[in-house]
């Protein structure tokens, strides 16, 4: 398989209102697909993984993106702090998924361009990266858990942006 390269900065400004996942040091090759599976069926226009985060061409992150790595550009070993910026630049609210977060992402408007922010799947996101975010929101859990897996707490918000977009 051929390693595709992307330009940043023409993924950004294809869109008016694109949605994009922004991965932090992300380490389960099982999460990574599964957002790469799930930002293919909502739509998304582009993931992108933080220096540290699982390889791509793991074979288990192949697998469970169930050839929607072929469908969604997925840009690699990013600058995060450089990466966020750029989103910044052009306008991209980014939302960082937070158990700090006072508001749930179905009280943001998800309609305009939007970046959801996930963090590694033991330590969530650095405090560098969250501040650097626009808001921090929170998926509500009235249950016991402390906190949702990474691939799941980013189906719900690319969800509830599709669904808002509809």
């Amino acid at each position: 398989m051929q390693k595709k390269r992307f330009d940043i900065k023409n993924l950004l400004k294809e869109k008016n209102n694109g949605l994009y996942i922004i991965a932090e040091e992300l380490n389960d090759p099982g999460n990574l697909g599964t957002i790469i599976r799930t930002a293919d069926a909502c739509g998304a226009d582009g993931v992108f993984l933080s220096k540290g985060s699982v390889d791509l061409y793991n074979s288990k992150v192949l697998r469970s993106t169930m050839g929607s790595v072929f469908h969604v550009p997925v840009v690699t070993d990013i600058e995060i702090e450089q990466c966020l910026e750029l989103f910044k630049q052009n306008k991209i609210t980014l939302y960082a998924a937070h158990l700090k977060g006072i508001k749930t992402p179905y009280e943001c408007d998800l309609k305009q361009s939007t970046a959801f922010v996930i963090g590694n799947e033991a330590r969530g996101l650095s405090e560098k990266t969250a501040e650097m975010c626009d808001r921090l929101i929170k998926i509500p859990m009235p249950g016991k858990a402390e906190s949702l897996n990474a691939s799941v707490a980013a189906a719900v918000l690319m969800y509830e942006a599709v669904r808002q977009r509809l």
